[in-house]
């Protein structure tokens, strides 16, 4: 079985066809000057004159420097690779379609998600700045902000499970979740077994999970199964060889939405690593939060909008909104909160800029947690800055990786940031998978997003960014409570590690905005 799974990824998306066209390549250079003789010429001519006048279109558009680079670099060195694989990349109707489908999704809520006026104007008062980055989260998401909302945090998947199969058994009308993992354990029984159940009692249960775990994780006519539970289930872009790849931009958002009341989000999947039933890297340390009141209605529309991609008639939306209702005890009330989403079609880097916004504005700290550190230019001179100013950074990041390649990766940027003052810790326990900042005791975000190219540029995401609440304090108490488990690394530990993993993760950065 594994070897069919493993045969099965190796099918799909640009790898096999980054491979084909390095073949390509090799056949032109090698064997083309015996097969083609003059015609070889031509045809690297052709090559080199589309090469040149894609180089000049990269150098005069709004992107990521990064990604400019990559690709003039690809383009350069090897153009029968990299002049097809730039087209294959870009020229995707599929992909542009997505996007104006979800513009338009957009435009029919914008009417449902109104900023509240007395609470722009309270929030205006209390911080010109943060009114700011409400306004900036707003105009560009249409996120409005509330503060009338309460948030409980949860340090660890197996406490946010606790709490979540606790609110799915209250569940009167209705369910929507979207996930990025599903995968059959313990964690996925117990939530299919209350999934089925409310469906049977007339509650309308909606299921989305992303077209990845199709790849080794659920059977391909996994959708038909729910739905004979009574479960409406949707794949969100289906895995499939060659065709497409708007299927590098995947679904990573994790969304529990229960009667528009309550909501969840954060890092934890429905698999059982994430709840430590199943080990596979060490210890899982992961983070999600729920949050109560009218908040929720951000999170019921981002569901909303990623469910109705390819929906032809018109959601009743008006049928999920907030309606109040008495909150869970222990729920945090106090100050602000947005939750909001990101999604890779819009040229609008929201998860990114509000980790800028976060470091950029610090006046004494930027504590963060995250899986991956894959940093474009822009974000490291930011946590440089933000050390050089003297604002205390730590980083929690795992000590035993997922994926290899992306540990190597990470590496590479350790000696550059520790050498400007910013403070890196690995988790020694094991696997660091949790997504949050926090600065100041004031502000905090608990969601998806990763510090790396994927999240902060190819996949929907979403978060919640909370300011002058309560749980601010318990989220940063989770990151001192994390650090007392945590080894800080040292130049000299940059040192040491293996020659082979530090040429790979110099290697690789050539090709990270694609990772």
């Amino acid at each position: 079985m594994r070897r069919i799974r493993g045969l099965w990824k190796l099918l799909f998306g640009r790898t096999t066809i980054f491979i084909l066209l390095i073949l390509i390549q090799i056949i032109v250079l090698f064997g083309g000057v015996y097969v083609l003789d003059e015609k070889v010429i031509v045809l690297n001519n052709v090559v080199g004159l589309i090469a040149a006048v894609i180089i000049v279109y990269l150098l005069n558009i709004q992107q990521n420097t990064s990604f400019k680079l990559m690709w003039v670099i690809i383009i350069v060195a090897t153009p029968v690779i990299g002049v097809p694989f730039y087209f294959f990349v870009k020229l995707q109707p599929g992909t542009r379609a997505i996007g104006e489908r979800i513009n338009s999704l957009i435009v029919d809520q914008e009417r449902l998600l109104l900023p509240d006026k007395d609470t722009v104007n309270r929030l205006m008062i209390d911080s010109g700045q943060e009114y700011g980055l409400f306004k900036y989260l707003y105009e560009e998401g249409n996120y409005p902000v509330h503060d009338n909302s309460g948030a409980m945090y949860f340090p660890s998947g197996e406490a946010k499970f606790q709490e979540l199969l606790h609110q799915l058994e209250k569940a009167e009308d209705f369910i929507f979740m979207e996930y990025f993992i599903v995968d059959k354990g313990e964690m996925w029984d117990a939530v299919l077994e209350i999934l089925t159940r409310k469906a049977a009692e007339g509650v309308e249960v909606r299921f989305m999970y992303d077209g990845t775990c199709m790849m080794s994780l659920l059977p391909r006519n996994y959708p038909n199964v729910l739905e004979e539970k009574g479960i409406v289930c949707k794949v969100f872009s289906p895995m499939r060889p060659f065709l497409t790849t708007h299927q590098n931009n995947r679904d990573h958002r994790k969304i529990v939405v229960i009667d528009g009341h309550t909501g969840f989000t954060g890092g934890v999947n429905l698999a059982d690593e994430y709840i430590n039933r199943r080990r596979r890297f060490g210890h899982w340390k992961d983070t999600a939060v729920m949050i109560q009141g009218s908040a929720v209605n951000n999170m019921t529309l981002m569901f909303l909008q990623m469910w109705n991609i390819d929906e032809k008639t018109k959601e009743n939306y008006h049928r999920y909104m907030y309606k109040p209702c008495p909150h869970d005890v222990g729920m945090r009330f106090g100050g602000y909160m947005i939750p909001f989403g990101d999604i890779p079609y819009d040229d609008e880097e929201v998860g990114k800029k509000v980790y800028l916004d976060i470091l950029n504005r610090a006046n004494e700290y930027v504590h963060i947690m995250t899986p991956y550190l894959i940093l474009d230019e822009e974000l490291t001179n930011a946590l440089i800055f933000a050390a050089q100013r003297g604002i205390d950074v730590k980083l929690i990041v795992p000590h035993i990786p997922d994926k290899k390649y992306a540990y190597f990766l990470a590496r590479t940027h350790y000696p550059e940031l520790i050498r400007r003052g910013v403070k890196i810790y690995e988790y020694t326990p094991g696997f660091v998978h949790a997504k949050v900042f926090t600065c100041d005791d004031e502000k905090a975000v608990v969601g998806t997003i990763n510090l790396d190219f994927r999240s902060l540029y190819l996949h929907f995401e979403c978060a919640v960014y909370f300011w002058k609440n309560a749980i601010v304090q318990d989220v940063e108490e989770d990151f001192q409570e994390t650090l007392k488990q945590c080894q800080r690394i040292t130049l000299k530990n940059c040192r040491e590690y293996s020659l082979v993993g530090k040429i790979c993760g110099k290697a690789l950065r050539l090709v990270a905005p694609l990772m």
